[in-house]
């Protein structure tokens, strides 16, 4: 075992010792196999950043996995109870530890702004809704359970209510007039961002603060809070245990309410599909990469079978010294592999360096990722395994070649 170990540390050495001495052939053999690796593991990493981008992307839209949507409706001439209907909801949320519940309508508000009355989109939220949700902030905050006592009902809104506004300081404590069955004044507490082309004016309202408004005149309303109506709630649950949740909610909330009423529990969040959404983002970067990392294998299999060539006397005579073929062989691989595995490190360090750069961060995240991902360990193991394997079959076949060589025709060479 330790001559095994032996022979292996000494063909290293030996190794690191040629590739010194004709480092300006190894160096510009080199540069494609580290710029190959580096673009591959960039990719990979990019993928990631991309993948954590659309990911929180379909979260603030659907919820996180996974989430589950109720809602219940009146079967019969029996008006709905929509205080009885929130309070089971409360109640089974407790029952089962759900920690995360929210309301979830949508409707419309009249807002008065400077150049006049604007329908705007009104989402009613309770205040776990933020963190189902994923909602980031560029100003203020979200919603806390005191809100719900306030006289002026809270708002948040979105980039392009708060710029119709005038852009106010958020400390100001910035007010606006909303017209429904009475007119309110509500309070601005926080500024959601936004897309680019998020260009309509949108705000998010708790329940308590909906129902003092009341339904805006003539709007289609939907927010769960009028005569009638009963709202619709989300449930954040264990990804693994979806299915059994969703059975248990809508068996106890169709028990708590009676037959005259309807339930229905479906998941919300992009989870639900089971397919992978970015499969084909995973394909197209796996089939780039490979493609990269095969062009920088064919240039340096070509510049090893030209080196090898060139020794063909030196490797003749240290034939003729009692070098075994077996020692040839590993010795000549081993260059390129010692070569191409310092050429992954570099290519590896540049790659963590362009993908954690703030600038490539808020291009690839497009303003929509607010936890950043640390740099893929699979993507630096990657890099480093594929620049090894290169760097084999690379010296393989020049390897080959060097043991083929009969003694007496390579010192003559």
């Amino acid at each position: 075992m330790s001559r095994f170990l032996t022979s292996i540390v000494g063909a290293v050495v030996e190794a690191a010792q040629e590739l010194r001495i004709h480092r300006g052939r190894v160096i510009l053999s080199l540069i494609g196999v580290g710029v190959a690796v580096c673009a591959l593991t960039s990719m990979v990493g990019m993928s990631s950043l991309a993948a954590q981008a659309q990911t929180e992307s379909q979260e603030r839209f659907g919820g996180r996995p996974a989430t589950l949507m109720a809602s219940a409706y009146g079967t019969g001439s029996e008006q709905p109870d929509a205080a009885a209907y929130i309070t089971a909801v409360h109640a089974l949320a407790e029952r089962y530890g759900i920690t995360y519940v929210s309301q979830s309508g949508f409707g419309q508000q009249n807002v008065q702004f400077i150049d006049g009355t604007v329908p705007v989109q009104a989402t009613t939220v309770d205040v776990p809704y933020g963190e189902m949700h994923r909602v980031r902030l560029d100003a203020g905050t979200w919603f806390e359970a005191d809100d719900a006592r306030r006289l002026a009902p809270a708002i948040v809104v979105n980039s392009a209510f708060w710029q119709r506004l005038g852009s106010p300081p958020i400390d100001t404590h910035p007010t606006v007039t909303i017209h429904g069955e009475s007119e309110i004044t509500a309070v601005v507490i926080g500024v959601s961002a936004s897309n680019e082309w998020d260009t309509e004016p949108q705000l998010s309202i708790l329940p308590e603060g909906a129902a003092m408004i009341g339904q805006a005149a003539g709007a289609d309303q939907n927010s769960g809070q009028q005569p009638g109506q009963l709202p619709q709630f989300e449930f954040w649950v264990p990804n693994a245990d979806a299915e059994a949740f969703t059975a248990r909610i809508q068996s106890d909330l169709r028990a708590e309410l009676g037959d005259a009423y309807g339930v229905d529990v479906f998941r919300n969040d992009f989870g639900q599909s089971g397919e992978d959404p970015l499969l084909s983002l995973k394909l197209v970067v796996g089939a780039v990469a490979g493609l990269i990392l095969l062009l920088g294998a064919l240039g340096l299999i070509n510049l090893s079978l030209v080196t090898v060539r060139q020794r063909i006397r030196e490797i003749g005579i240290r034939r003729s010294f009692g070098a075994t073929a077996p020692r040839v062989f590993f010795a000549v691989m081993m260059e390129s592999v010692v070569a191409t595995f310092v050429a992954g490190v570099i290519g590896v360090m540049l790659a963590v360096a362009v993908v954690k750069s703030p600038l490539v961060e808020q291009f690839i995240g497009q303003g929509l990722v607010t936890e950043f991902p640390p740099f893929p360990i699979e993507a630096a193991i990657l890099g480093l395994v594929s620049a090894t394997a290169v760097g084999a079959i690379a010296g393989l076949l020049p390897a080959l070649v060097a043991v083929r060589v009969k003694v007496i025709d390579a010192i003559r060479y």
